[in-house]
This record gives structure tokens, C-alpha cells and sequence, in this order.
């Protein structure tokens, strides 16, 4: 059996995924992530290999990298299915062309498990997300008050089409409204695909092109308002005279949040990851089985385990302040 778990690993390896764990008949595990160069998607895969049916043996985890690519992530569907895994989960980075992974593992009768990003079904065994309205709610509020609900402001958005830009924009536009008609102006709005690099030079852009008069950088995800905050210090310009603000509560933002820099909004990585391999363990072994992370503890005023069967479980959102931040940074030593 040792021979064959070895074999198996560096199959999953050839694969382009990264197996841990083994022990008789695991749960075989396909975790399809959209891309694995952001820090927030290596928290997920770090988060992963913590948990403690992936520790004990009782499942083997393999991660797949979508190369940020939704028919990539497709054809890597079709590869854990061939290869017999007992359940998937996907991280989408489209909402709608990776609806196509569900419809695969359905036919296969293999649970699915979405996590992080949405995808615009139903059809899917479980979803363990966080409400991206309310995340892009929450950080255009926090750009807004310190702004005093008046001036310009710009919005750097996700990647098009992903769920997290279309839900994330929703909640922006909202917070927005309510400061009144006329009272905040969106000067620019282009995405930067969640990436820091990308970023830079769009804000460096927009600041030649609207000298003096932004106010505030919606960002919505806290890699690309630490690229708007490289930008405007590049330009030899104050960070504080701008309202800034991200999601997700990567460490570099938590950092700049402890510098009075930025506002994030903590996505958390460790819950959606871990809540998303109880619900794939329970998916295939029934219900017999007890989740095992401490995330249903943590969170057990605000996400119930309910047997694991309801079709979506809501993560909550934790604002990063100067007096949680290195807590914050320490728990991920």
C-alpha cells in the first residue's frame, strides 16, 4: 500500500498539483484554486494541508493551479474525475465559464464544493464563500467616512466576469448611494486582476491624469491598494491625504493598516478552506462524520455546522485595525 501512495503522489505531482498525506483508503481530495501566486490563494493551500483529516492521513489533498485561467481550472475538473477523486473543491475565477465544473462532477457524481469566489448555480453540493457585497460594502464605508462622504474617488477591480469584482462592485456602488446624489464622483474604474504589479502603473495613470483630485482608491482586493499606495508614494505624494482601502487581510496591508496607511477588510482564508474540506469529507464518508476544524468553534455565534448540510455557509468578515493587526500577523506563524 506504501508503494501505491507513493505512486500516487507523484502522479498528482506530474499533474501539476501537490499531494500530502496518505494512509488506507484516504478521501482523495481535488482542490482546484484559480491561480496560486497571490499570497491570500497560498494562505487557502496552507490552510489546507493544516487541517486535521489532511494531518491524520484520513484524506489526501491535491492543488491544482488554474493558472488564472477558468478553462484551465475545466480541464483540470476532467483530470480529477478520470483520476478518481472522491470529492472537488474549486476556488472559480469565473462565475459563469466554470459553472461547467459542477456540471461535470455532477454527472460523475462527485460532490463539488465552492469556495472563496461564486459561481452563478445552485447545482453545487456546497459553498463556503463570504458575502462579497457586504466585504465591498465595508471597504468603500471605511474610504467614504474618512472622506466625509464628498470628493472623487477611483475603484480598482477584480478580474472581469469573477464573481468577486460583479458582487465586490455591487457593495461599492451601494456605499456609495448612500452618501447621496452628487456627493462622491467615480473619476476611474478598471480592473488590475487582483494583482499588485497590475496596479502600480494604472494609479500611477490615473494620478497624472487626474492631478489633485482623488480622494479616495476603492481597491478591491487589498493586493492591488498596496499597488495604489507604491504608486501615489512613488509620485512623491502623501498616502495619508488619501482614503484607501482593500480586501482580503494579506499580511503586507495588515502591516500598512498598522502603519495608518490603508483599511482592509479580513477575508479568512484559513475558515473558507478548512470549512470547505469538513464539507467535502462529510459529502463522501456521510453522516458519520464530525467536522474536525476549529473554525466551527471560532465562528459558533455566527456559522452553524448543521450537519453539514446546508448549501451555504457564510464566512464572516473581520475589519483589521491598529489594535487586532498583530494578533492577526502572529496567528499565521
Amino acid at each position: 500500500m506504501k508503494k501505491l501512495t507513493k505512486i500516487a503522489a507523484l502522479t498528482a505531482l506530474m499533474m501539476g498539483g501537490q499531494a500530502f498525506a496518505a494512509q488506507d483508503n484516504p478521501v482523495k481530495i481535488a482542490v482546484l484554486m484559480y491561480g496560486m501566486k497571490a499570497e491570500f490563494v497560498q494562505l487557502m493551500e496552507k490552510s489546507a494541508k493544516e487541517h486535521p483529516a489532511v494531518k491524520n492521513g484520513e484524506a489526501i489533498i491535491t492543488v491544482y493551479d488554474g493558472r488564472y485561467d477558468p478553462m484551465v481550472q475545466n480541464n483540470q475538473a476532467e483530470t480529477a474525475i478520470q483520476t478518481k477523486a472522491d470529492a472537488i473543491i474549486i476556488n472559480p475565477m469565473d462565475y459563469e465559464a466554470n459553472i461547467d465544473v459542477v456540471t461535470m462532477a455532477n454527472d460523475a457524481k462527485i460532490p463539488v464544493i465552492v469556495t472563496n469566489a461564486r459561481l452563478n448555480t445552485d447545482k453545487m453540493t456546497a459553498e463556503v464563500v463570504s458575502d462579497d457585497v457586504l466585504g465591498g460594502y465595508m471597504e468603500a464605508k471605511a474610504v467614504l467616512e474618512k472622506m466625509n462622504c464628498e470628493g472623487n474617488v477611483v475603484i480598482i477591480e477584480g478580474p472581469k466576469g469573477g464573481s468577486g469584482e460583479i458582487q465586490r462592485g455591487e457593495g461599492n456602488d451601494k456605499a456609495i448611494a448612500e452618501c447621496g446624489p452628487g456627493k462622491v464622483k467615480v473619476l476611474e474604474r478598471k480592473t488590475a486582476n487582483w494583482s499588485r504589479a497590475e496596479a502600480m502603473p494604472l494609479m500611477e495613470n490615473w494620478l497624472q491624469k487626474h492631478r489633485g483630485k482623488i480622494g479616495g482608491v476603492i481597491a478591491q482586493n487589498d493586493e492591488m491598494a498596496l499597488g495604489a499606495i507604491e504608486a501615489i508614494k512613488s509620485a512623491g505624494l502623501n498616502v495619508n491625504d488619501f482614503s484607501i482601502a482593500g480586501v482580503d487581510g494579506v499580511s503586507d496591508a495588515i502591516r500598512s493598516v498598522q502603519e495608518g496607511e490603508m483599511v482592509s477588510i479580513l477575508q479568512d482564508a484559513n475558515a473558507q478552506m478548512q470549512g470547505s474540506i469538513d464539507l467535502a469529507m462529510k459529502a463522501v464518508k456521510g453522516d458519520k462524520y464530525e467536522p474536525q476544524s476549529k473554525i466551527w468553534v471560532q465562528y459558533a455565534d455566527q456559522l452553524k455546522w448543521n450537519d453539514g448540510k446546508d448549501k451555504r455557509y457564510a464566512i464572516p468578515w473581520t475589519q483589521v485595525t491598529k489594535e487586532n493587526a498583530q494578533q492577526l500577523l502572529d496567528a499565521r506563524k
